[in-house]
């Protein structure tokens, strides 16, 4: 996504020099046209250049170059304020990320500067004197702010587009949760800490009113920013500070947190979990929005859950690996309460292979922990009469008896126990 990034400024680069080195071939193309073939009666010999840049003082072209310059400036700020409004009121933080973003940044300030210098120049000029140096540079600086219009647009739509604001989201996330984690000042620590929280809440907001709005592209990006932003996580986890995973002030105010006893959050911050268990809660909440109105993102997010536990055995994290079987047990929880028999199937593929991707990684106890896992919903779905539950999870259970068998695993057998429990009366 950073790539995306700089590939839009250098775009953005090439259309404001494209555009500016049409416009004065243009202009010089028809300005020395002009000089040679219908010269005026006072036309110099010093060439185009030099008849140019003899500005005459009696003009009104300085003050109406500060009236081009205001009306351009007034033009951007007008087009742009109606834009970043109208998607301010479908997805909260955009006027922050917005205003924070560096090119936005540089041209309001560039449109400022022209506007200002412009301003002095109108009072520089005098009836026997033109500073020329002056008026060249601010010509230059105007044509600039021209020049830019079509580009900065472009620039401003592609950037409110939803799948680049969740990009921005994400960005800040991990960027908040990098520095809070190494930060060894505790009130730091614990600001970063309510800033990384609260963009996972936007795109936990995102998802749910795409979701509504039936925008499944939006709310599968908004979901995969998610899992980028756990998996990065897990990675920079073993250098964060042990100040990080204590559950600020700011943190146990918020819904998630507030509901939850004393014991729960120790629990937490002894786990050093309470960012992942954010996610897995952000999914929970996604997952049941999505169950019944659009199942397609609940596959995505069963796929996900998959990618951060698989991520988690790679970083050795026995805590994450946990909690990514009790997610994974909630959705099935939330799948055979729904009597929804396609979605579990889909959630159950994605639970073999996750407990297949433990037995590859050497976490043998815990894919024994994710058979039985299994093993109790097939057991649940065969007395709710979801036989074909049941079924699918004695497929699933054979085919990580046989991967278990292929690498020899030590728990082969107590797998293929919990295999034919699943045949009893």
């Amino acid at each position: 996504m950073t790539n995306r990034f700089s590939e839009t400024y250098r775009r953005f680069a090439l259309q404001a020099a494209v555009l500016a080195w049409g416009a004065l071939v243009l202009f010089w193309s028809f300005y020395a046209a002009d000089y040679y073939f219908m010269p005026g009666d006072g036309t110099a010999s010093s060439g185009p250049l030099g008849r140019y840049f003899q500005f005459d003082p009696s003009t009104d072209s300085i003050s109406t170059l500060v009236g081009v310059n205001a009306a351009v400036f007034g033009i951007v700020i007008t087009v742009v304020s109606i834009i970043v409004q109208l998607s301010a009121d479908r997805y909260t933080g955009v006027a922050r990320m917005f205003l924070r973003d560096r090119l936005n940044i540089y041209v309001a300030a560039y449109y400022v500067m022209t506007c200002v210098a412009s301003v002095w120049l109108s009072a520089a000029s005098h009836s026997d004197y033109v500073p020329r140096i002056t008026l060249l540079a601010m010509l230059s600086m105007t044509m600039g702010g021209l020049v830019i219009t079509m580009p900065y647009f472009g620039y401003v739509f592609w950037f409110l587009e939803p799948r680049t604001l969740i990009a921005h989201i994400r960005q800040d996330a991990i960027k908040r949760a990098a520095d809070g984690a190494r930060e060894e000042d505790q009130s730091e620590c614990f600001e970063a800490q309510a800033k990384t929280l609260f963009a996972l809440e936007e795109l936990t907001d995102i998802a749910n009113n795409s979701i509504s709005g039936k925008d499944k592209i939006i709310a599968s990006a908004a979901v995969d920013a998610l899992k980028d932003f756990a998996v990065e996580y897990v990675q920079l986890k073993p250098q964060a500070s042990q100040t990080w995973f204590s559950i600020g002030p700011e943190i146990r105010q918020n819904p998630d947190f507030v509901a939850m006893d004393a014991e729960s959050l120790a629990d937490l911050e002894q786990r050093r979990t309470w960012i992942e268990w954010k996610v897995m809660r952000q999914y929970l909440s996604i997952y049941n929005e999505a169950l019944g109105s659009m199942r397609d993102i609940t596959y995505v997010i069963a796929i996900d859950t998959r990618y951060i536990g698989e991520a988690a055995a790679a970083a050795d994290d026995a805590e994450l690996i946990d909690l990514v079987y009790r997610y994974m047990n909630s959705y099935l929880r939330s799948t055979l309460n729904a009597r929804d028999v396609r979605t579990a199937y889909n959630i159950l593929n994605q639970y073999r292979k996750l407990i297949e991707s433990m037995l590859l990684a050497g976490r043998h106890k815990a894919a024994l922990d994710g058979v039985r896992h299994m093993k109790y919903y097939g057991l649940i779905g065969f007395e709710l009469d979801l036989s074909f539950i049941t079924e699918t999870v004695a497929y699933d259970s054979s085919a990580i008896a046989q991967i278990a068998n292929e690498v020899g695993s030590p728990v082969e057998k107590d797998i293929l126990a919990e295999f034919l429990e699943l045949d009893r009366a």
